[in-house]
């Protein structure tokens, strides 16, 4: 358990030193620049990276597909309940995408190795993989929608240079590319920048960020979804088919992440409330560190 909560804080540094700089040099600190340079040029590196370092090996998308489709459900679930509870055009796109995007990378895949070992890095990684798609495809939709119409939404995916350096990644590492040492470093220098930066715009976010300002039904509606609609979907989904009791612990973990700065990144890009997102990935982010501990519980049951 030690481990799982080293790994958190080991995070949550780079947070509060973005909490910091911003109290410190407040409008001298561009919230808006830094979101552009990470999303349209780090994250480029961070999705080579991250598809690159390791082989797609097509046995292991069993796991992710299960991910997917218990991602899918959800989010219908949630896109239907949304509409009956929030009029707010932004609110309603923050309640039905915010707890689909979890941390699967920065946090995922650490707290897997904590877990279950260093074995179960491959699933873990095909996973966020499949995380990256839902971020960039529904979370763009949803996000965008909160300020533009669905033709700008759906226009937005496909301006996003990180979708299409994601496609060609696995193209290549499907048909067997293996990039060398020094190119392998040069992304690895980009894909920890970007990770850092993330977290680092987080704690921007979050200076400022006032909860009693923030819609309490939104708050309750998206950590309920995270923690209980969507584990316990994950879990009737998981018991009643046959598979390595330890693919399904990591997927049930990584379905528990909490909300991924991401959720901030894309909130900032297109004007749909960062602040609120921010403190929701704050709420959440908070209130894992008890329920992983009850998730793990769970583990035993599947």
């Amino acid at each position: 358990m030690s481990s799982i909560i080293f790994s958190i804080i080991g995070v949550y540094i780079f947070i509060v030193m973005g909490f910091i700089a911003k109290m410190s040099f407040k409008e001298q600190i561009d919230d808006k620049t830094i979101t552009l340079i990470n999303v349209y040029f780090l994250q480029v590196f961070l999705t080579f990276w991250g598809l690159l370092v390791r082989p797609v090996d097509i046995t292991l998308l069993f796991a992710p597909s299960i991910y997917l489709a218990i991602t899918i459900v959800a989010i219908v679930i949630s896109a239907i309940f949304a509409k009956l509870l929030f009029d707010d055009k932004k609110e309603y796109s923050i309640a039905t995408v915010a707890a689909i995007i979890g941390n699967t990378g920065n946090l995922g895949i650490p707290i897997n190795i904590a877990i279950f070992g260093e074995e179960s890095i491959p699933y873990t990684t095909v996973v966020n993989l499949v995380n990256v798609f839902v971020v960039y495809t529904i979370g763009v939709y949803y996000y965008s929608h909160g300020t533009y119409d669905a033709k700008t939404s759906l226009t937005n995916i496909v301006k996003l240079p990180i979708l299409w350096a994601a496609i060609i990644a696995i193209a290549l590492s499907v048909y067997g590319y293996k990039p060398s040492e020094s190119m392998l470093n040069t992304l690895m220098m980009g894909a920890y920048a970007s990770m850092t930066m993330q977290l680092f715009l987080f704690g921007i976010y979050l200076y400022g960020t006032k909860m009693q300002e923030i819609n309490k039904k939104l708050i309750v509606w998206v950590v309920g979804f995270k923690f209980f609609i969507i584990p316990i979907v994950a879990f009737l989904v998981l018991y009643n088919i046959e598979l390595d009791s330890m693919i399904k612990g990591i997927i049930f973990i990584e379905l528990m992440m909490p909300l991924a700065v991401a959720n901030v990144n894309l909130a900032s890009l297109y004007d749909c409330t960062p602040k609120v997102v921010t403190a929701l990935v704050f709420v959440t982010s908070f209130l894992f560190l008890g329920f992983i501990f009850i998730g793990v519980k769970v583990l035993t049951l599947l």
